[in-house]
């Protein structure tokens, strides 16, 4: 069915990744890991992140999932979207590029809390210097003060997580 074959999710880095629609579980992968992400379609046409993951196993992960009953029950979620990645390093970079991009509301951990929030990843990093860099230049062209401190700047206003331990991210 047209409605229900592929969608292009993209990142924050700009890279557009085409996902595979799964309806059933007969639709999942079994056999590699990757990227899996939950949506909830409107009006047939307008779909909406509501959680992106990564695994090892895509079906083992997604029968299971814990996450997939508030999706579904709560948030109306409809449908998964999976893409097979072998790797694990090219998973983690994809998954972190897309929950960025998309800012899914069931994502804890790695969404950004502000646009102040550097990447992990070295490759995103520098993407995202090179961006802010860019916005600052023509922002100061036009006559607008920068919107914040760029990294290396004397007054740094940006969260680098890299510099702090995971204990202080925890929610008390």
């Amino acid at each position: 069915m047209f409605f229900y074959s592929k969608h292009t999710w993209t990142g924050e880095s700009g890279k557009a990744y085409t996902f595979k629609c799964a309806l059933t579980k007969h639709g999942i992968p079994n056999d590699s890991g990757g990227i899996y992400v939950f949506v909830r379609r409107r009006y047939a046409f307008f779909l909406e992140a509501l959680y992106v993951g990564k695994a090892a196993n895509l079906r083992g992960r997604l029968l299971g999932h814990e996450k997939w009953g508030k999706a579904w029950w709560i948030l109306g979620a409809t449908e998964r979207h999976v893409l097979r990645i072998q790797t694990e390093d090219e998973r983690r970079l994809i998954e972190e590029d897309l929950i960025r991009g998309l800012t899914p509301p069931m994502n804890d951990m790695q969404v950004p809390r502000s646009v102040n929030d550097a990447p992990t990843t070295p490759e995103l990093r520098r993407k995202w210097q090179f961006r802010r860099a860019t916005m600052n230049l023509l922002r100061r062209m036009v006559g607008m003060k920068p919107t914040n401190a760029l990294p290396g700047d004397e007054n740094k206003q940006y969260f680098d997580p890299t510099k702090h331990k995971p204990h202080e991210f925890a929610r008390h």
